[in-house]
């Protein structure tokens, strides 16, 4: 268990491997740590070492080293928590009915500079993150009620197309809580994202509910502005950004989203 907790996790890990490799600290410190199983397993080179096992079997693990291989693996396990408890507690995938179009590494930017009128709010996503699964559905409901000709609701798994969150300037790292991450698009142009990055790099705490998401990117009123563009046969000229001001809610929205 020592030496399998550490391994489990290198191997949820080979996407980013050769990014860390690319450090010299961490390919030292992979080299040390097979250079020690190596020298302690391997028979003759362990056969000299001493050992206090009560067998005397110097090419096993004595109690010392379990204890120190147990610290070494619990410390592992706590910096990769969010990892190891998504490998055995990933929430299902949400099914459900949408109005979602979804993007990869090539369609995407073409998509967004295809037509400057239509306003995109995309979301940018890993399958592997909790938080991203839990917002799935509202995210889903949302597009449902809000989704017209000049308003369209879009994903990509940075996750799988990795290239993207790094043009679009969202990190993957667990450690950043950057995912999910929605922006607005108008005129191709990001106009808004939540949640914020600080200076560091890292997310500023943002809650992903229904609420939220409609008040901080103003959908009642980029709602009315899209149905305008639809019934006017796609002849509506190219609008500023949309700033926040009370609005009428689209049919269909309830009392709570109001």
């Amino acid at each position: 268990m020592a030496v399998l907790a550490p391994l489990i996790a290198l191997v949820y890990s080979v996407p980013r491997l050769s990014r860390w490799l690319a450090r010299p600290y961490c390919l030292l410190s992979a080299l040390l740590s097979a250079a020690f199983l190596l020298v302690r397993k391997l028979p003759p080179i362990c056969n000299g070492l001493p050992t206090q096992r009560e067998d005397g079997n110097p090419c096993d693990f004595d109690w010392r080293e379990v204890e120190i291989l147990m610290f070494l693996s619990a410390i592992v396990m706590m910096k990769n928590r969010r990892s190891m408890f998504l490998m055995t507690c990933k929430p299902p995938l949400y099914m459900g009915p949408e109005y979602i179009k979804y993007f990869n590494d090539k369609t995407i930017d073409e998509e967004l500079e295809r037509d400057k009128r239509v306003t995109w709010i995309v979301e940018f996503f890993a399958n592997w993150s909790n938080d991203c699964q839990s917002f799935a559905p509202i995210y889903a409901d949302l597009s449902l009620k809000y989704n017209c000709t000049g308003l369209n609701f879009g994903k990509v798994d940075v996750g799988r197309y990795t290239d993207v969150g790094t043009r679009y300037k969202v990190s993957t790292s667990p450690l950043t809580k950057q995912l999910p991450t929605l922006i607005l698009f108008q005129g191709g142009k990001e106009i808004i994202r939540r949640p914020q990055i600080d200076k560091k790099g890292r997310a500023v705490s943002w809650t992903f509910s229904e609420e939220n998401v409609i008040r901080e990117f103003n959908l009642n009123e980029l709602y009315q502005r899209a149905k305008k563009l639809s019934k006017g046969g796609g002849n509506v000229s190219e609008e500023k950004p949309v700033a926040s001001s009370p609005t009428a809610v689209p049919d269909g929205e309830n009392k709570k989203d109001k």
